[in-house]
């Protein structure tokens, strides 16, 4: 899964030339083999690597403390989103359904690394939901929706239906 993400972050940034990558390891961590120095290990480390290659430091962040907002979310979703049980899902998406209550990106005012690897590490829970249960993480569909219609983050996945639209409460009737 990590290298198909580390490609389609490739292909948005616009990078021509793809870079060669192996895992490594029983959770397969992705390592970039990189012609200027020795391999570098771990979707984050390779992501950042990525953007800077790119010339694209905004979306590490725009401030010291985004940048730090951007680097603790790439870290969560290596260690909290990959390889979550059935059982840490309602957790991890009550919590960032909280997180996510008054704010559009997962870092500041702007799209960042932080919410292509957030989505793309969430995209599986979110497959497995039914609607009622998007409809109890009001704050993650919307965001995931969100991300999801930005042009170039959804590469290698699937569009997904995640919010209804409510003409009508049943209120109203």
């Amino acid at each position: 899964m990590a290298l198909r993400e580390l490609s389609s972050l490739e292909k948005y940034l616009g990078l021509k030339k793809p870079n060669k990558y192996s895992t490594q390891g029983d959770k397969k961590v992705p390592v970039l083999q990189n012609n200027n120095g020795p391999p570098l290990v771990g979707l984050g480390t390779i992501a950042s690597h990525l953007v800077k290659e790119a010339k694209r430091p905004n979306l590490l962040g725009d401030s010291a403390e985004s940048r730090a907002v951007v680097q603790q979310w790439l870290e969560y979703r290596v260690t909290k989103l990959d390889g979550c049980t059935k059982e840490d899902t309602k957790a991890i998406l009550k919590d960032l359904n909280l997180y996510l209550q008054d704010k559009v990106y997962m870092a500041g005012n702007q799209f960042t690394l932080a919410d292509t690897f957030m989505y793309f590490g969430i995209h599986p829970i979110i497959v497995d939901l039914s609607v009622q249960e998007k409809e109890q993480y009001v704050n993650v569909a919307r965001w995931f929706d969100h991300i999801q219609r930005c042009p170039g983050v959804r590469h290698h996945l699937p569009p997904l239906v995640v919010l209804r639209n409510r003409i009508y409460t049943s209120k109203h009737h």
